[in-house]
């Protein structure tokens, strides 16, 4: 073997070796995404770039503390998040790690809009009042553990008999998490925004609270006037017709693919019928 194909192999191996690590690391991300993983990232990354700042500039005092906070911070984050890191192992040990595909992701946010807008348009017409939270990038496990766990299938069916008045858990909200009920009944923070109007009631000011400390998606139903509301990034949208609501929830959950891949459809299927 020649000293040229020598360095080709090692060329090829070290490209192969980048781009494994490179896989890993997005899986992982993959993973730690929708729990509180994220803001320890973050957090991690604010402080490797003090850590960085400190040296630049000779900091003594600060790139010290930020060097212990690196030292020990690792044995602080393993006790903290124990169950993030069992949940990926798991997963691992299940072989699930690695085998959930873009398209199969895809059908199930599809679904779950499907779901809780067939859910929302029933409850409306029946003046029921619902609050419906789906998580997004932010974690909401603290929330989820405030009520009652369910990790249930998310379907229109469940969501209906969970909001039906005088049953166990129709008083507070209910989380979706990763395409599945986590839980009901759930207490969210209450926004405590002055410029909420006086007619909005606890729902209306629990979705807008949670809105505002993550970006989840949250669905209001009203009990008096039967009205559908969403809030997101701390804004309120209120009585949406059914056909808007659908469509800004779409906009929110479904990839900007699906988006077109599902506007194509509809498109194609009006044509047929006019035709």
């Amino acid at each position: 073997m020649s000293f040229a194909d020598f360095s080709i192999l090692k060329f090829l191996a070290n490209a192969v070796d980048i781009l494994l690590v490179w896989f890993v690391i997005y899986k992982l991300i993959m993973v730690a995404r929708g729990t509180k993983a994220v803001q320890l990232l973050k957090g991690i990354f604010v402080i490797i770039l003090v850590k960085v700042i400190s040296d630049k500039f000779h900091l003594q005092t600060l790139g010290w503390m930020m060097q212990q906070v690196l030292l020990w911070g690792f044995l602080a984050i393993a006790i903290i998040f124990q169950p993030e890191l069992r949940r990926a192992l798991e997963q691992l040990g299940r072989g699930r790690l690695f085998s959930r595909s873009s398209n199969q992701e895809g059908e199930e946010e599809e679904k779950l809009v499907e779901a809780i807008a067939k859910a929302v348009d029933y409850m409306a017409k029946r003046r029921i009042g619902a609050l419906i939270s789906v998580e997004r990038e932010t974690g909401m496990g603290d929330y989820i553990e405030t009520g009652i766990q369910l990790d249930g299938k998310v379907s229109s069916e469940l969501l209906i008999n969970i909001f039906i008045p005088n049953t166990p858990l129709h008083d507070g909200a209910v989380i979706i998490q990763k395409n599945t009920v986590a839980a009901a009944a759930c207490y969210l923070p209450l926004s405590e925004s002055p410029f909420i109007s006086k007619e909005l009631g606890t729902r209306h000011r629990a979705a807008l609270g949670i809105s505002e400390v993550t970006d989840s998606i949250t669905v209001i139903v009203s009990e008096e006037t039967g009205s559908i509301s969403l809030t997101k990034n701390g804004e309120l949208h209120r009585d949406l017709k059914l056909d808007a609501f659908k469509e800004m929830l779409a906009k929110e959950l479904l990839t900007q693919s699906r988006i077109k891949q599902t506007s194509s459809a509809r498109w194609n299927w009006r044509g047929k019928k006019n035709g």
